[in-house]
Order: structure tokens, then sequence, then C-alpha cells
């Protein structure tokens, strides 16, 4: 039986394109079809209308900042992503979806240097730029050696849970699952004979149960399951009951954590069993700077959850998380004041979940 603990690193949306990758050493084609911006470098110019000059091109690290000092101290036995862009040259647009992102195969790097484990794809932009554009984004993805989970050639691929060994005998296992909530066409869905990601038809206890089938025929003793679920709204903290349930449904099938993403800011904890529900992680790297609205959520404000769980039964441990800032496209230590208001924000929106937020020295922590 394992008997060293296993910490987990999971964060929110990683969005390498557009902006970001203009800036990167090799900037791809800046076209965009949004219906107000129509080339990629517009959106380094706002960043450096509200924070100043961006010294492109810059270092891989860039993007990653700060994060990755804390990263290298804390030394996470698997880090794991919400991939959401296409790493490719395809022009097969998926127009007239409203934001496509794409970065360079050439900044590849920009995703390797921050050694991560598992590119989670099931979400609403890894077919931005078509069945050719998630095939080379899978294929970057393999030869720079991030297993993938949630997108595939079929259905069976896009099912396959990524697998990474951690020593001991134990496995992390990660599933990928896309939402229509958090704007994933159904049509993106996979099937026997045709690509795509593995699209949830609901959240009911009949799929819930469909899952638990899945982890149980290949969860075995020591394994770490996570269901890495992109779902819900952009904007806002509250939980549906749909996703409360869904969750608690796969805590109680075999799942160990559920790493829920798509929100543009932090959501709601909540413990439960033991075992750690993050509702929505936020964005985590994206070029958003310089534009406005609903600045009431903070989404300059990012987190790196460091979640250590105990493999002998899936329990958390504990969970800290350290708060960043965005600026410039580049993530920082978060001042004092904004990591207090991080703190106060999450402690009040996870109240109804019996979970408690504290600020401890420039950490946030968690009880129950």
């Amino acid at each position: 039986m394992p008997g060293r603990l296993v910490t987990l690193f999971v964060c929110g949306d990683v969005m390498t394109g557009r902006g970001v990758d203009q800036i990167l050493p090799h900037p791809g084609d800046s076209r965009l079809w949004e219906s107000y911006v129509k080339d990629a470098r517009m959106y380094v110019r706002l960043a450096e209308e509200v924070n100043g000059p961006i010294p492109a091109p810059v270092s891989y690290a860039w993007p990653w900042g700060d994060a990755l000092g804390v990263l290298d101290e804390q030394a996470p036995d698997v880090r794991v992503i919400n991939l959401e862009t296409a790493v490719t040259r395809s022009d097969d647009v998926a127009w007239p979806k409203p934001v496509c992102y794409r970065m360079n195969p050439a900044n590849l790097a920009c995703l390797t240097v921050a050694k991560p484990d598992v590119a989670v794809l099931a979400n609403n932009h890894v077919l931005d730029f078509g069945y050719q554009g998630m095939a080379e984004t899978l294929e970057n993805l393999d030869v720079a050696g991030i297993v993938t989970a949630g997108a595939g050639a079929d259905l069976a691929e896009a099912r396959r849970p990524a697998v990474v060994p951690v020593g001991d005998g134990s496995r992390v296992l990660v599933w990928s699952f896309g939402t229509g909530s958090s704007g994933v066409p159904s049509s993106w869905g996979a099937t026997a004979d045709r690509p795509g990601v593995d699209c949830l038809p609901d959240l009911s206890a009949a799929t819930a149960a469909e899952i638990v089938q899945r982890v149980q025929r290949v969860k075995r003793a020591g394994d770490v399951a996570v269901a890495s679920v992109h779902w819900g709204s952009n904007w806002g903290y509250e939980v549906g009951d749909d996703e409360v349930d869904f969750a608690h449904w796969l805590i109680d099938g075999g799942f160990d954590v559920v790493h829920g993403h798509s929100s543009h800011h932090p959501r709601p904890i909540e413990a439960y069993q033991g075992k750690i529900i993050l509702y929505g992680c936020g964005d985590f790297i994206d070029d958003y700077e310089g534009i406005s609205g609903h600045e009431e959520y903070r989404d300059d404000l990012r987190l790196i959850y460091l979640a250590t769980v105990n493999p002998a039964d899936g329990r958390l441990v504990r969970l800290t998380m350290v708060p960043m800032r965005a600026r410039r496209m580049s993530l920082h230590h978060a001042r004092r004041a904004d990591a207090r208001w991080m703190a106060a924000t999450l402690d009040r929106v996870s109240r109804p979940f019996r979970t408690h937020v504290t600020l401890d020295g420039s950490r946030l922590v968690c009880a129950w």
C-alpha cells in the first residue's frame, strides 16, 4: 500500500494564444475573426495601456512569471493545467464562434517551461481551428511529453484518462469532461467514428453513474482519481444545485478530486466526504488585461492550487493557494491587500459549503 502523500498542482484556464502568442519569440498569424478585434496584437496594446510596455519578444517563462518559482519551491508530484488554446497553424477557424485561440507550435516551450504532466482538453477552445487543429494540438503535446485527457481521434480516446505514476505504486488518473454550460458545442462531442472531446450530455445521476463505472474499471488501490470538469458560466459565484449534486456523485463513486474550471475568477471550495471539490479555479494565463467589465470579480487575481491527498483513501490532507496577479501578461506575487481581498472573498462565497478560507502569510489556507 502506498505510504506517502501526493501533492497536485491544478489551476484554471491556460490561454497562451492570441495576445500571449504575439509577445512570444515566434508569434503566429495575428488574424482574428472576432466582431470588434481583427488583430491579436490589439490585446497586447490594451494590456500595455493599463500596465505599461511589454518587452516583446519575451522569454517563454514570461507568462508564468513568479508562478514558476512557487512551483519549483513546492515541487508538486503532478501538475495539471486546463489548456484552452489550440497549438496549431491551421486556418480552419470555427467561425462564427466569437473567440478562437491558437498558439504557434514554435512557441510550445511556453508550456513545457512550467513542466505540466497533464493538459486537460475537454473545453470550448480545443477545436477552435477544426479537427486538423485539434489533431496537431494532440501531436504537439505528445511530442512535448505532456499527457492529454478529454480529446481524441474518437470517443474511446477522448474518454481515456491521463495516467501519471507517482512512485510507491500510486498513480494519478485524470479524466477531462466538457459541458454545454461552459460553451462546449454539442457538435464537438467525439463519437465512435468522429474526433472530438468528451462532452457530457447533462449533469444527471445517469451521466454520473456512467462516468463512475469508468473510474471503477481503471482505479486501483493507491490511485488518486481526478475529474477535471469544464462547466458553468464565466462570471458569478453561485454554484448550481446540478453542479453540486454531480460533484458529490463523482466523489461517492470513487473520484478523489473534482477540478472545476471555466469561470474567469475563482469560485467556491468544498470538502465533501473529506475530498476536495474546486467548483471553479478561474483564469490563470490569458491576455485579458485592459478589457473592461466585471471589475468587481478582480479577474486580474489568479490562484495556484496545491492539494495534498493521501492516496491510501483519497482524502484531502491540506489545500493551500498562492495568490498571483497578472500584469503585462505575466504573473506576479499578489500584493498583501489583494491577497486579503481574495481570502475574504473566497471565505464568503465558500461559507455555504462550510469552508473557511484565511490568509496565512503569503498563502490562502482552508479549514472545514
